[in-house]
């Protein structure tokens, strides 16, 4: 059985037992979370929800908190001197999903 839901504006297919990484949410390590826009669950019968399916919710547990490696940002314009160095790591949430009701 599987489902797509949707956390941290984007779609994530997931399965029972999967780790998966997403936006940070706040929450402690060991809380358990649960996501009610479920976009569709498959399986036996797949249900499809118009935007969500009625009634279903995927519960997971949050893993771990962190932030992913730094990427560089670098803005430059030629022949004007101008150039701006900048780091940045997001932040995310490791889950292992722990049940899909559908």
């Amino acid at each position: 059985m599987y489902a797509i839901i949707e956390t941290g504006g984007k779609q994530v297919k997931v399965e029972e037992g999967q780790e998966i990484y997403i936006e940070k949410l706040d929450a402690v390590e060991g809380d358990e979370v649960s996501f009610d826009k479920v976009l569709l669950v498959g399986g036996d019968q797949t249900k499809v929800g118009a935007p969500y399916v009625e009634g279903a919710t995927v519960t997971a547990k949050v893993e771990k908190q962190g932030r992913q490696k730094k990427i560089i940002v670098w803005k430059m314009k030629a022949k004007k001197n101008y150039r701006r160095k900048q780091g940045h790591r997001q932040p995310y949430t490791k889950v292992t999903i722990s049940k899909i009701n559908g």
